[in-house]
């Protein structure tokens, strides 16, 4: 309007308040068809991802691409995930006491339940590694006691070694005695979480949620053995292909083998033999020494601040500054 008043381009920008360079500039609209059909894919797959974890798999698989330009189709289609309101507690005190530092330092594991489509109730025992958030199993049946937690811990302690601490809260499965001794044999320490505060097993409470939140609301179970496949399908995938946040969106098994690889030599091997387990068939072996705490970082800085040349274009690429 000014300027078909034969006001000059200079005084006419002026006197708006607008810089000469944004009179000018012409815009070039992105043709984002083919990320939008991406992007549309990845959401339709997992349907309880977000923008980040959708930002992530696309540079994962090479795509070079700015998590802005990600949310910008993400918010133009629709595909924003409703919130889940969480029921606010009241929280007191230290959040987590000993907290893990290094692979196998503290496994936590706990039931969650859901049931069949009959009403039959399923309990599920999982059994994760706090450091590395990697789940060792998801163990799914009408009812697990403590011997049925005796023999799930035995099998992953024969390939995976035994870790030196087992964080719980104070179910009868976990305070019971035969578990108790079993775990005082092979010489793996247990800690309890105080009654009410579920926050000292926030990792836990986490993955729970994660579980429950992509697995179990979205599925329905004919039986227990149902139930198990589809539960062993996606804690595969959350091992290897889900990227976490709270690892620089690397998967569990890829953080791993990245701080094992910076840490070659800090910490003894991992045992895998049956007999250390103290399996239930008796062959039982002394306790070792604990393993000497070194400096480590925690998953939370291993990997520096996250920004959108953090992650690599190639997956084989995993690197730990």
């Amino acid at each position: 309007m000014l300027k078909s008043k034969d006001i000059p381009e200079r005084r006419a920008c002026g006197l708006v308040g607008m810089a000469r360079s944004s009179f000018r500039y012409e815009p070039h609209p992105r043709d984002d068809a083919e990320l939008t059909e991406r992007v549309k894919k990845i959401a339709h797959r997992h349907k309880r991802y977000g923008y980040r974890r959708a930002w992530a798999l696309l540079r994962r698989a090479g795509e070079t691409v700015n998590h802005k330009r990600v949310w910008r189709v993400w918010r133009k289609e629709g595909l924003q995930v409703p919130r889940r309101h969480r029921r606010k507690r009241r929280r007191t005190g230290a959040s987590v006491p000993c907290k893990a530092l290094y692979p196998n330092h503290v496994w936590t594991y706990d039931f969650i339940h859901d049931q069949c489509e009959d009403g039959r109730r399923l309990k599920m025992l999982t059994v994760l590694d706090e450091f590395t958030r990697e789940c060792f199993r998801i163990e799914v049946a009408r009812s697990i006691r403590a011997k049925d937690v005796i023999s799930v811990l035995a099998r992953i302690f024969a390939w995976r070694g035994r870790p030196e601490f087992l964080r719980s809260d104070n179910g009868p499965e976990f305070i019971a005695q035969a578990l108790m001794e079993w775990l005082e044999k092979i010489g793996a320490g247990t800690i309890h979480i105080e009654p009410g505060k579920p926050w000292q097993n926030a990792f836990e409470e986490s993955f729970h949620g994660s579980f429950r939140d992509e697995c179990l609301n979205l599925e329905s179970f004919w039986s227990p053995e149902h139930a198990q496949v589809i539960a062993e399908t996606w804690r595969i995938h959350y091992q290897q292909e889900r990227p976490h946040s709270s690892l620089g969106y690397l998967t569990p098994v890829e953080f791993r083998q990245a701080w094992e690889k910076q840490n070659a030599g800090a910490l003894p091997p991992i045992p895998r033999s049956l007999a250390l387990c103290g399996a239930p068939e008796g062959q039982g072996k002394e306790r070792q020494d604990a393993w000497s705490c070194p400096s480590v970082r925690s998953p939370a800085t291993a990997l520096g601040s996250l920004s959108s040349g953090a992650l690599s274009s190639e997956r084989a690429l995993v690197t730990v500054p």
